[in-house]
């Protein structure tokens, strides 16, 4: 089957569906696009299912050829995207025709771009999953980031209609964030001394973050735990190590771990997260379970209302 050549990979370019789920019992971890509101975005945009596999490039360098008929958009960060050398705008549907040139360049506000194409990119699943996860080598394209010369098997399906959506129905990318916690059965382990620590200090995101876990850097906080079993780790938990600088666990995390954990990053917020760079400031705000789950049904009602505008 033909479908995209890959010219130049790009920094990190990874194959995603929604992630690998029902899998820990195995050691598998979720895997899964880190901007999942993004990654919702490319596929109804295109009308595709909402598992349908996308391409996550983190901050740019792609450049693709097509093989084929078919219609794309690329969400998510901003970029400069090139078809054939002609600027095309993002949130924004578009078809590409055999031997045309897609190049989507490094990213000036968030981290991580989302091509999708029409039905999706055609990826075998591996444990009922297209995600890559590579510390694990499954999924994608032999378990592995994408290499030149790599094929991005597809179907020809070009739009009838074109359609994009406005710009102020775009997420805003910036360098700061808010981000919403939900604390945890844990929580009793920090003293209130180090919980108002925790959620009334400024932190920076260090440059070690990557899709296991995104490391911060500022007041140190201590729990009053001594020792633990490991035990499953939700997406979003904030885990505090020996050194008190606290890691908010992302879709490659480990399925277990040892470390206390404050609370977690709400899924809406760790999206947000995953757009930062390195360097950039983040604050939590405590919330409870209810708001958490307000939040979640409001912002799906939103997606689902939101039109998108006729090209």
């Amino acid at each position: 089957m033909s479908g995209f050549l890959v010219r130049q990979p790009g920094l990190l370019s990874l194959l995603h569906d929604r992630g690998r789920f029902g899998a820990h019992k195995l050691g598998l971890t979720t895997g899964g696009p880190l901007d999942g509101v993004a990654f919702d975005w490319a596929n109804r945009m295109l009308a595709n299912d909402v598992n349908a596999t996308c391409l996550e490039i983190s901050f740019g360098g792609l450049v693709i050829e097509a093989q084929l008929d078919t219609s794309f958009v690329i969400t998510g960060a901003v970029a400069p995207c090139k078809l054939n050398q002609d600027l095309v705008e993002q949130w924004c549907t578009h078809d590409i025709k055999p031997g045309d040139k897609l190049e989507i360049g490094f990213t000036s506000a968030g981290s991580r771009c989302y091509l999708a194409v029409s039905g999706g990119f055609d990826i075998e699943p591996s444990f009922g999953s297209s995600s890559t996860v590579l510390r694990e080598k499954i999924g994608g394209l032999k378990g592995d980031k994408l290499q030149a010369g790599d094929q991005l098997p597809c179907i020809s399906k070009r739009l009838s209609t074109h359609c994009y959506l406005a710009a102020a129905d775009r997420p805003k990318y910036s360098d700061f964030a808010r981000l919403r916690v939900v604390p945890g059965y844990q929580q009793a382990e920090f003293s209130p001394l180090q919980q108002w620590r925790f959620f009334n200090s400024e932190y920076r995101l260090s440059e070690r973050c990557d899709r296991m876990g995104f490391r911060l850097e500022g007041e140190t906080v201590h729990s009053d735990m001594v020792g633990m079993l490991s035990e499953g780790i939700c997406h979003g938990a904030i885990q505090i190590p020996a050194d008190g600088q606290p890691i908010v666990l992302m879709n490659d995390r480990q399925t277990i771990g040892g470390y206390p954990k404050i609370g977690a990053v709400i899924p809406r917020d760790t999206a947000t997260l995953s757009q930062l760079s390195p360097g950039s400031r983040v604050r939590f705000d405590a919330i409870s379970i209810e708001e958490a789950h307000n939040i979640h049904c409001l912002e799906q009602a939103r997606f689902e209302r939101t039109s998108l505008q006729p090209c």
